[in-house]
């Protein structure tokens, strides 16, 4: 029996980084709000996504940095320690536990709510209960849909079930070091875990369907993580998909369509994300169980009349990066707030509700050896835009800070220029250690700074920054004519 209606002003479903945000927002601005949670509070990026898999990287960089300088390459003579690793990460997803980000929830005044949650209709949330119970909340102004994506499996992959294949999940909450990991798929999370576990002491094969990793970035940016993953011992090998998987005791084995098979202790199946949206009631509001929800600027989902329902992060499919989420959570807690308390709305290009950023200036950093930090428009996705563009490349290794910073420095640069209105377009930057220039090229993407005020934003001598000298010179020195 379902108990009485609790009210409140906003309800927020599902409390990873995106949720907490949002929470955090309306509840600033002094708008009761409930936050309900059917797992961990802190969701999928603190236990089985950004923090794990970073904590597993950041080991292998870090020896590989002291490797990189001679005199300190002579100091390191072990290998890594896959234990202190392991635990390592334990700690950083505080054991998997959520007493810290509920304490944080409390804190913000918001009050959590334990249990699956799904629309029941306009403006109401029917929570089942971890206790098997129903609790049913109403909003007064909005509920904010956050519940995230999945990994998504493919349907026709025979023996897959029997397989019990790794997701994401697994790959980044594993407890020991398989003998064997068979990887399928290119993106983010194959390369990324390819490079970890090959570093923790397994022997990684990385299955790739298409003709190069990372497609989504500049060609040359997969080409280098390839040779990087290569260098490092893992089988990268690309044009190639399973037909069938087969597990038998301790061991599966992947069939391959050019006739190869493969066995490994684990097999990892990174082939995307789909959306946390199949129980979520959406045909009780007029929408489609289990798609993605097309949001406006502002985040309140299309379809809907009254600018009640709002959907933020992974769910909206604008940009699947924790980031994107907390800075779109932060644009629909604001436009909550002023629609519910009557305040004009800012939604101009550079207005205070508009999730402006989604469209083309989204950072990205891989965090493979070597690095790759991305924001803005490829090339590719430049011209197919529409625009006249010049591309500049400079050689990272060139520049004085990056071959002080390791001996033999790979790296390159690219920057997108926009002719028109000689401003960028895009950066994208692969070597290690270039997570860190990111936010200087996001800053000028996102701020359209024009090339002629950036002459002036002078880099530090020696640093890996003084790329953007070399750019610029670079774009000074070509042809008038030059563009790709």
């Amino acid at each position: 029996m379902t108990a009485e209606a609790t009210d409140f002003d906003v309800i927020v479903v599902g409390a990873g980084p995106t949720g907490e945000n949002l929470a955090d927002r309306t509840r600033a601005a002094g708008l009761s709000t409930a936050l309900v949670e059917s797992e961990l509070v802190g969701g999928e990026c603190s236990y089985w996504a950004c923090m794990p898999s970073k904590a597993l990287l950041r080991p292998p960089a870090a020896l590989s940095a002291a490797r990189a300088v001679a005199g300190s390459r002579e100091a390191v003579t072990g290998r890594l320690d896959a234990a202190a690793v392991l635990a390592r990460r334990d700690s950083f997803v505080s054991h998997w536990k959520d007493d810290g980000q509920v304490a944080w929830v409390a804190g913000t005044g918001a009050e959590l709510v334990r249990g699956q949650g799904r629309l029941d209709g306009p403006r109401r949330v029917l929570v089942r209960t971890p206790e098997g119970g129903e609790r049913l909340l109403t909003a007064r102004h909005a509920v904010a849909l956050c519940t995230g994506s999945r990994a998504m499996l493919p349907a026709d992959l025979p023996g897959l079930a029997e397989a019990r294949p790794w997701t994401s999940r697994e790959a980044t909450s594993a407890r020991a070091v398989p003998a064997r990991l068979v990887v399928v798929g290119g993106g983010v999370v194959g390369v990324e875990m390819a490079a970890a576990w090959q570093a923790l002491g397994a022997e990684v094969t990385l299955l790739v369907r298409g003709g190069r990793l990372l497609p989504r970035l500049e060609p040359f940016a997969g080409e280098l993580v390839a040779a990087g993953l290569r260098a490092a011992g893992v089988d990268v090998r690309t044009g190639v998909q399973p037909t069938a998987v087969r597990r038998e005791g301790a061991v599966v084995t992947v069939t391959l369509d050019d006739g190869d098979s493969l066995a490994a202790e684990e097999l990892l199946l990174a082939t995307g994300r789909a959306p946390r949206t199949e129980e979520l009631g959406l045909a009780s509001v007029g929408l489609v169980d289990g798609g993605w929800l097309t949001v406006d600027d502002s985040c309140a989902v299309r379809g809907v009349a009254g600018d009640w329902l709002y959907a933020a992060g992974d769910v909206n499919h604008r940009a699947l990066l924790t980031h994107q989420g907390k800075y779109q959570a932060r644009i629909a807690g604001a436009a909550i707030a002023a629609r519910a308390l009557g305040r004009p709305l800012e939604l101009g290009a550079w207005g205070a509700h508009a999730a402006t950023a989604d469209l083309a200036a989204v950072p990205q950093v891989v965090f493979t050896e070597p690095e790759v930090a991305a924001v803005g428009l490829s090339a590719e996705q430049a011209e197919r835009a529409g625009h006249r563009v010049r591309v500049v490349d400079y050689e990272l290794g060139r520049v004085a800070g990056a071959a002080l910073l390791a001996d033999d420095y790979q790296g390159r640069a690219r920057m997108v220029v926009d002719l028109e209105r000689e401003v960028l377009l895009g950066v994208t930057f692969v070597g290690p250690g270039v997570g860190e220039l990111l936010h200087a090229a996001t800053v000028a993407v996102v701020g359209q700074v024009p090339i002629h005020r950036l002459w002036h934003a002078v880099p530090s001598y020696p640093t890996v920054g003084e790329i953007w000298l070399r750019l610029l010179e670079a774009y000074r020195d070509a042809p008038q004519d030059a563009s790709e």
